[in-house]
């Protein structure tokens, strides 16, 4: 494991966003662990978040995308944070935007904030973890309604490695070739084993159990 890794693993437990117990995901299945970015509420933790989303972005696109979407609602604050964090540390000054989940019927109207999306745009996702691929369905309407544009590659903090909607592929292979994007993740659900494993081997073999039946790795 990397300290890159290691690093964004304490810092979600520091902040209690990545949580041990009993949960149960979007898609109804039971999980020893859960990942809640709701829980970052500091200005610190923002900043930090931001960085991590950014050095990833930049690894993966450089500069090369027209503006970044932050699906609602966690990934407002999401696309926020990376947005300024693009700038602080690497001097790359993107737009970005977002959606309301309720279409706005006076003023500016519409559903979208932020930056308006032109025919041709390449856009990056930021958003939290992708479990079963609903939101990445849910977001792909919303885009594709705005403008013409082009989604290539979407960042999140988690990859869960969850088996989809197809037997043997997972939620975030299957939006590959629904959809053409490239996901890249902070940490995966394995990473986070591995550092269980040396930490606390109870937790380690619930999380073990849980990738058996519902993990392809």
């Amino acid at each position: 494991m990397t300290d890159a890794k290691r690093d964004f693993i304490e810092f979600m437990l520091s902040a209690d966003v990545l949580r041990f117990g009993d949960f149960t995901t979007k898609s109804g299945r039971q999980t020893p662990y859960f990942v809640n970015t709701g829980n970052y509420k500091t200005g610190a933790q923002l900043s930090r978040l931001g960085s991590f989303y950014a050095a990833m972005v930049h690894d993966a696109c450089g500069a090369d995308f027209d503006a970044m979407f932050g699906p609602a609602y966690k990934g407002i604050p999401l696309a926020s944070a990376a947005s300024i964090a693009l700038w602080r540390d690497f001097g790359i000054d993107k737009p970005y935007f977002f959606n309301r989940k309720e279409v706005k019927d006076h003023g500016e109207g519409g559903s979208l904030v932020g930056y308006k999306p032109k025919d041709g745009d390449r856009i990056i996702v930021i958003e939290d973890v992708i479990t079963a691929g609903t939101a990445v369905r849910e977001t792909m309407p919303v885009l594709k309604a705005a403008a013409d544009v082009t989604v290539n590659d979407m960042f999140i903090s988690v990859n869960r490695c969850e088996v989809g909607q197809t037997p043997g592929k997972t939620a975030i292979m299957e939006v590959q070739e629904e959809y053409g994007i490239q996901v890249h993740a902070l940490v995966t659900v394995q990473d986070i084993h591995d550092y269980l494993a040396v930490r606390d081997k109870s937790l380690a073999g619930k999380m073990e159990a849980y990738m058996d039946k519902y993990c392809v790795l």
